[in-house]
């Protein structure tokens, strides 16, 4: 018997997933000065797909809030705003490749492929830091960050922290993975 994968939520799973939205976003305004929630809930239910995105991050400990706001598109841009590294997303290497390369070992899943699945994008090294400026993040944990072709051409991928009070972005195998790494998603809708 073949499961029929559809990217809709019920009546019920939306309802639940806007009331926790709702709640993250009125909890944490500093993220989003000057951004009203009605607004934003109202592009959210003209994009059923963004929000099964969204319920996506949820599901994998995310925790998706709103960071931005593009006047000229009318896009609101949601980050993983999780404390930690999303821990349905952990001890994944970087990508398909790096996880086709491990000889033994191999984990279960890989960050690009998980986030194209689940519709959105991993955090670039810009996107990282200034989601740093919104609080304190990965301080125990480490998240990979959409690595340049070069770097990758090269077979290393780059994961990013925050400790001693700054950002670190390094390098590692892009086939290695470790149980408190990561990846950040973010998402345009």
């Amino acid at each position: 018997m073949t499961m029929v994968y559809t990217k809709e939520l019920s009546a019920a799973q939306r309802g639940e997933l806007l009331s926790a939205l709702k709640a993250r976003f009125e909890k944490n305004m500093r993220r989003h000065k000057d951004l009203a929630w009605a607004e934003v809930q109202a592009k959210l239910e003209a994009n059923t797909e963004k929000l099964w995105s969204l319920n996506e991050m949820e599901r994998t400990g995310g925790e998706p809030d709103v960071v931005g706001h593009d006047e000229k598109t009318g896009e609101y841009t949601f980050y993983d705003c999780s404390a930690e590294s999303p821990k349905g997303r952990r001890s994944v290497c970087y990508d398909r490749e790096a996880q086709e390369s491990r000889k033994e070992h191999k984990p279960q899943n890989n960050a690009m492929d998980m986030a194209a699945a689940m519709g959105i994008e991993l955090l670039t090294e810009e996107q990282y830091r200034n989601l740093q400026q919104l609080g304190d993040f990965d301080t125990k944990t480490s998240s990979w960050v959409k690595t340049p072709s070069d770097i990758r051409k090269l077979g290393g991928a780059l994961f990013a922290d925050f400790r001693y009070g700054h950002v670190f972005i390094y390098h590692n195998g892009a086939q290695s993975y470790y149980s408190a790494r990561a990846f950040r998603g973010a998402l345009r809708v």
